[in-house]
């Protein structure tokens, strides 16, 4: 399996080598050459497994042969043994036909955990013979952070660093970040918003020389082994509801459009999806790209869904990839005048491809909150202010369903954002036993400005220092 830049200037590579890079060198984001295949027989037989073993079979048509699937399967056993369900993403209903994925289930209580959890495993599976170390770069709207420090604290071969926008997340989030310091991992606060962070991850990597320097790596949604790790779920969920034989809709709470895209992945390996709404709050750039056709940066608003507060998608250029029908030079153009302009005008029939699958709605801080409201009353269950949005999402969008069920992403524990619940319903969310200890630690956390030399220099030191 080789796997090709977004943008066409990058040599082609294999998996582990993907894996590592995180972005490609010419600034694009890879992608298998071509979608593995899965049948609707094995997808069908995907019921009667384990997620530990559904993951290593998924994981195992991209990675080529570079793992051994003994090696890959003991891999996914032990990643997904960290997480407090059988089900590994449990389902709940909600109404009829209405289901959640309950995604929050790992050691940090965020979706980003599914992920994380086993690149960290497969970082250090490739690295154990090479005697490198990797300084893993890190941009966070506040649950990706969390999850990545935890799931490579400690770990031979990479050293990490986390970056987020100063009082832009959750206190819970944060705490994930800055507590149970391991000499490893380095949190650091940015003044600005997540955007400017990801703007600094994408500045070092166009940095050929520094990238070589510190030999950087990235495990935001920029690296498919984070896509592929996603779409797993995908094909968990919709096999508990019946698929082959049916097909499922799902609703995403999305901001870097990572996890709505694991959802497009998935249909191309073979999965019968009735359509994905992606869901955004105030933040509303990928919903107004899907109905308008007009992709255009603006200024990230503050909300209580903070993890979706972003107006640059990352992984919505891969989606423009697949729907320009994979031409790379188009892509390039578009997304270098993007950086520049920051708008870009999608065509009619570019436009028509994308909403096959994707529909986009944009969900209004009251409405948020009374979703909140609302399914305590229905369901007796407390949600966070990001699955709120993905379930009004679903209803918004219900009449474009038919027949199909719905699975709505639950994306993290309401925990992780007590405040905004509390307000929304008066209720206090239980604390799960991880937080409790994390909210009593002393936390460990450094500032720097948004400013890319301020970045490299912190880089260079933080390198010296764990030579």
């Amino acid at each position: 399996m080789n796997y090709i830049s977004t943008r066409g200037g990058a040599p082609k590579v294999g998996f582990l080598q993907a894996l590592l890079a995180g972005l490609a060198p010419d600034g694009g984001l890879y992608m298998p050459e071509t979608w593995p295949q899965i049948s609707p027989a094995e997808i069908a037989a995907f019921a009667g497994m384990s997620y530990a073993d559904v993951a290593a079979d998924i994981f195992g048509r991209f990675a080529g042969g570079e793992i051994a699937p003994d090696v890959l399967k003991a891999l996914c056993a032990e990643a997904y043994a960290t997480f407090d369900h059988a089900a590994v993403t449990p389902l709940v209903q909600l109404a009829p036909g209405e289901f959640l994925v309950e995604l929050h289930r790992g050691p940090t209580l965020a979706f980003k955990d599914v992920a994380m959890q086993i690149l960290a495993r497969l970082y250090e599976h490739a690295l154990s013979a090479s005697g490198r170390t990797l300084t893993i770069i890190c941009a966070t709207s506040g649950d990706t952070g969390g999850a990545a420090v935890e799931a490579f604290k400690g770990r031979a071969g990479v050293r990490i660093v986390a970056l987020f926008p100063e009082g832009r997340i959750s206190e819970v989030q944060r705490r994930f970040m800055t507590t149970g310091a391991q000499a490893n991992a380095r949190a650091v606060a940015v003044a600005g918003d997540f955007d400017d962070c990801q703007a600094l991850v994408k500045t070092l990597f166009a940095d050929a020389a520094f990238s070589r320097e510190v030999d950087l790596s990235g495990v935001n949604s920029i690296n498919i082994a984070r896509i592929i790790a996603q779409s797993v779920y995908y094909f968990t969920t919709a096999a508990a509801l019946g698929a082959p034989a049916r097909s499922i809709r799902f609703a995403v709470p999305t901001g870097n459009f990572g996890d709505a895209y694991a959802g497009y992945a998935a249909s191309r390996m073979g999965l019968p999806i009735a359509g994905i709404t992606a869901a955004t709050n105030a933040n509303d750039i990928v919903a107004r790209a899907f109905q308008t056709g007009r992709y255009r940066r603006g200024d990230a608003t503050a909300t209580q869904s903070p993890a979706m507060d972003i107006q640059v998608a990352s992984n919505f250029e891969r989606l423009f990839f697949e729907c320009v029908g994979r031409d790379a030079a188009v892509t390039a153009a578009a997304f270098r005048a993007f950086s520049k302009d920051g708008a870009l005008d999608i065509s009619h029939n570019i436009l028509a491809n994308m909403q096959a699958l994707f529909t986009g709605v944009s969900v209004r801080e009251a409405e948020t909150s009374a979703m909140m409201a609302t399914i305590l009353q229905e369901t007796g269950m407390v949600i966070d202010p990001h699955t709120a949005v993905g379930i009004a999402g679903a209803r918004k969008t219900a009449s474009a369903r038919g027949d199909a069920p719905v699975a709505i992403l639950a994306t993290a524990h309401a925990a992780k954002f007590p405040e905004a619940v509390f307000a929304a319903t008066g209720v206090t969310p239980a604390e799960p036993a991880s937080v409790g200890p994390r909210m009593r630690e002393a936390e460990r956390f450094d500032r720097l400005p948004a400013r890319i030399e301020s970045l490299q220099a912190y880089l260079r030191d933080f390198v010296a220092e764990t030579a």
